[in-house]
């Protein structure tokens, strides 16, 4: 049994207890957990395929790889619990061995930090080959940072102390006034560019943003711990086939009227879903796409046009083994390079074969899709042989996704917040709209970028919505 199509996305008067926007994760979340709780769903989808921004490809080597997110954190324990129920395997990413950090030309192996306030980019600081006043300086203005990060409520980051002027403050202006290190800024402008927060550039961002970031997901708790046998993209699968008679593909969403008693969703020419709660687990920007009767409130509307997605072309290399391993490096680079900014070990525990992602970020990415592609190609494989030798320039396979032409994401890894937004706007944040309420991992408070806030987003929306359908 196929999933529905357009032409079945619905009856002209379809009645049901809650209707679901986005068959990503957080909205089969949402639905698995009101179908438990033996409530009436139905899952509208704007792709032909569910999975949102989580997705898997067997490439042509045979190998299978994320397109999105692939990896589980340390304290990701919704998403272990989810895996385990669902009976897959999972194993520790490869960290075994040196990583390379290439700066200014320079290619330096060394070990990854133990302890945070030990590190610099994410090695053991005395290893990294730079003036010892430069690694000093750099300790210090990311001491400075973490304890702005220290200070914010994950829930209301607009409370925070002098919330306001670190709002309006970028990232760049911060690091202009508050850092003597090209080191530190650099690490600044990793997190906005590549890190959980994902595919901003500096200047687009407050520091109190990228602040709240490292409060809701940080780094330092090892969010990218271990990987899924098969991919994680699976997991997206099986809730798939377990909610397969709710979903209704090639539906997207163009109105949501709502009274006292129950909302109207209206799916492509004329028809109609009644219920009595709507869930809409779409990334922000595409939430303006929805027409609201009664319309979103002022601010609301604001604070998600001051949230854009960010940029961001993911880069699988896969080659016959992982040789890296060969040379006691574990595939974990970062640099100021032109293009890639991080590589990482993506392969089986066997290392056979050998896949290396990469994310080409921000904007970075923005010049990267206006190449042809044999100049992306060589790009890609000039870093490629920068941080890992001349083996690197021969991959079996080179895929390149760029999450930017996804019309049904525009962007990935997750939306971020521009300079002013949140202490203007930010109570609109996770508010629900009468009975209209919020998933998708951009509202969640906890690891919003990753999968781990996308399921808890989607819990949080199936219990709000479960009170009204109650009620």
């Amino acid at each position: 049994m196929g999933l529905h199509n357009s032409s079945h996305a619905a009856s002209n008067h379809e009645d049901v207890d809650v209707v679901i926007v986005g068959a990503g994760l957080s909205g089969l979340i949402a639905a698995r957990e009101l179908h438990k709780k033996g409530q009436r769903v139905h899952i509208l989808e704007a792709r032909a395929t569910t999975g949102g921004r989580m997705i898997r490809q067997t490439t042509k080597t045979g190998a299978v790889i994320d397109l999105g997110g692939q990896w589980g954190g340390a304290t990701h324990h919704r998403f272990q619990a989810l895996v385990d129920e669902l009976n897959i395997k999972t194993f520790p990413s490869y960290y075994d061995g040196k990583g390379v950090l290439l700066w200014d030309g320079k290619r330096v192996e060394a070990d990854l930090a133990k302890q945070a306030l030990n590190k610099v980019l994410f090695f053991e600081d005395e290893q990294i080959g730079q003036p010892a006043d430069q690694i000093t300086k750099a300790k210090a203005a990311m001491q400075a940072f973490r304890a702005i990060a220290a200070s914010i409520d994950p829930d209301r980051p607009w409370t925070a102390p002098n919330a306001v002027e670190l709002d309006r403050t970028t990232i760049r202006a911060w690091c202009d006034n508050n850092s003597e290190s090209r080191l530190s800024d650099f690490e600044l402008e990793w997190l906005s560019v590549v890190g959980g927060s994902g595919g901003f550039d500096p200047w687009d961002a407050s520091i109190l943003h990228l602040a709240w970031t490292q409060a809701v997901a940080p780094q330092d708790e090892g969010p990218e711990a271990w990987l899924l046998n098969g991919a994680a993209g699976q997991v997206a699968e099986r809730l798939t086939n377990e909610l397969r008679p709710f979903i209704h593909l090639n539906s997207p969403v163009h109105g949501i009227d709502q009274n006292a008693v129950g909302v109207t969703v209206h799916v492509g020419g004329d028809q109609q879903i009644q219920a009595k709660s709507a869930i809409v687990a779409i990334p922000p920007p595409l939430r303006n796409k929805i027409t609201f009767k009664p319309d979103l409130p002022a601010e609301m509307r604001a604070f998600l046009q001051r949230s854009p997605m960010g940029s961001m072309i993911k880069v699988f290399a896969i080659y016959p083994s992982a040789f890296w391993r060969d040379q006691n490096l574990n595939g974990f680079a970062v640099g100021n390079q032109k293009t890639l900014k991080l590589t990482a070990d993506s392969s089986l525990p066997s290392g056979t074969p050998g896949i290396l992602a990469a994310f080409v970020a921000a904007s970075e990415a923005v010049a990267f899709q206006q190449m042809t592609a044999d100049e992306q190609r060589q790009a890609v494989l000039d870093d490629l042989v920068a941080y890992w030798g001349p083996e690197a320039r021969s991959p079996e396979e080179l895929i390149i996704h760029n999450w930017n032409q996804e019309a049904w994401s525009t962007g990935a890894f997750t939306s971020f917040v521009t300079p002013g937004a949140w202490t203007t706007y930010g109570q609109q944040w996770q508010q629900s709209h009468g009975r209209v309420h919020w998933a998708g991992t951009e509202a969640s408070s906890r690891w919003p970028g990753y999968f781990e806030g996308a399921i808890e987003a989607g819990i949080q929306a199936a219990n709000k919505a479960i009170l009204q359908v109650e009620s």
